[in-house]
């Protein structure tokens, strides 16, 4: 508002309309305005054509895969004093449908084959060698898990030292451990990738689901004894490959109409229901101890039409994720050199939910890999210092241990983030250096 002359030389002072009160936009304190500058660095250093809602399918699928374990691994004591696996699913079915949100495993192979052949293309392009371009991904992959084996191959010394039950040591190496399975298969789909594009990732889906579909048929006519258990172990693979494979042709352009997502979606959700309505597969999408059949170990027809359905759900809502993590529409103008230091810049809340995506990508084997073990030192503590407590070490047979463990997963979250503290240098050494502008391999 313009000053309002009284006199020759009196002049009153600036008077503010209440309309700019409330469009005036505060200063935050110290501590935020270090937070808003983060984030907008985060921002900055993304490259327009990156692809934000891939990266946030990937964020959501080890999340998944996190809370999943969290929830539906117990550690039990039992009546002889050692420590035992076992699962809520099996005293309480009715939470199946939970493994249908924390069962991503098929998303991260559909984002992996896009990631991958995406790669592979830009390392031919530029003449890499098929040796050294595997090698890169592979040490990504192994220098984070040997650390992981070298810190349990110590615990185990310890504890073979002290006389610790074998019952025991076998439960907690065979849950620390167990999602390496789940890496070997990955690194040898991706040392596929070439052979994949080279073959026609859209000629390999139906081969690949076909052999699905043969392994569980024979198991359903001859049982799951002998040679037709064997066989299904080839699912593995081949189960795997659908979504991987899946992801090589999205990477390659593939699957861009609306009709394909859909087609995936509604297919695999039908194929999944009738075979857990009419086939008698289980409606868990992971394993139970007690059952008879598992539709995670080998991978079966049903999760892997289960997969289908979860890609065609990504595919579909990759415009909202884009819009939820401010992708920008077109590239930015230039701006001045550190313009996100300027004291009034402040982030949007898509790219808070950006920084957050991409800080997890960046440390996502180091989360994978120790999740587990941040459960298991929780559950070892308590029990060390003379604690039997609910949800922890008692039987998952009741409602109230579900609410219990609810309660335990923050406890078991700052435990990871000690984890991540220790080992996520680990991983960062494994990745190549970053180019100047790129936040993520």
């Amino acid at each position: 508002m313009a000053d309002v002359q009284v006199g020759a030389d009196v002049e009153r002072p600036t008077r503010l309309a209440w309309d700019d009160l409330a469009t005036a936009r505060p200063v935050p304190p110290a501590p935020m305005r270090r937070l808003h500058r983060a984030v907008l660095r985060v921002d900055a250093a993304t490259p327009f054509s990156r692809d934000r809602a891939v990266d946030v399918l990937r964020a959501y699928s080890i999340l998944g895969v996190v809370l999943g374990h969290w929830l539906v691994s117990a550690v039990v004591l039992r009546a002889g004093g050692h420590l035992a696996g076992d699962s809520p699913l099996h005293h309480m079915p009715a939470l199946a449908p939970v493994s249908w949100l924390l069962q991503p495993l098929a998303l991260f192979f559909f984002v992996g084959g896009r990631v991958g052949s995406r790669s592979h293309a830009s390392a031919v392009a530029t003449g890499t060698r098929y040796r050294t371009w595997l090698a890169r991904r592979l040490r990504q992959l192994a220098r984070p898990t040997l650390a992981l084996l070298g810190v349990w191959g110590s615990v185990l010394i310890g504890l073979a030292l002290e006389g610790v039950a074998y019952e025991t040591i076998r439960t907690l190496v065979r849950l620390a451990v167990s999602p390496l399975w789940f890496l070997c298969v990955y690194a040898v789909i991706t040392a596929a990738t070439p052979l994949i594009r080279r073959c026609g990732a859209g000629r390999l889906l139906p081969v690949a689901f076909a052999l699905v579909v043969a392994t569980d048929l024979a198991r359903e006519l001859v049982g799951d004894a002998g040679w037709a258990g064997s066989l299904r172990w080839l699912n593995v693979l081949t189960g795997w490959l659908v979504p991987y494979a899946l992801g090589v042709l999205w990477g390659a352009g593939g699957l861009a109409r609306r009709r394909h997502a859909v087609g995936m979606l509604v297919g695999g959700a039908a194929g999944t229901a009738g075979l857990v309505l009419w086939c008698d597969y289980p409606a868990s999408m992971v394993g139970v101890p007690g059952a008879a059949l598992s539709n995670l170990n080998p991978p079966s027809l049903a999760a892997v039409c289960f997969g289908l359905a979860q890609c065609g759900l990504g595919l579909l809502l990759c415009g909202p994720l884009r819009r939820m993590t401010g992708q920008p529409s077109e590239p930015a103008p230039s701006l001045p050199a550190r313009a996100y230091d300027a004291p009034g810049a402040r982030a949007t809340a898509g790219q808070f939910c950006w920084a957050a995506v991409a800080s997890l990508n960046l440390s996502a084997m180091t989360v994978f890999l120790w999740h587990q073990t941040s459960m298991l030192a929780a559950t070892v503590f308590w029990l060390g210092v003379g604690q039997r407590l609910p949800g922890l070490h008692t039987a998952p047979d009741d409602p109230r241990w579900v609410a219990f463990r609810m309660a335990w997963i923050p406890v078991f979250a700052c435990v990871l983030a000690v984890f991540w503290l220790a080992f996520k240098d680990v991983e960062k050494a494994a990745r190549r250096p970053p180019d100047k502008r790129s936040i993520i391999e």
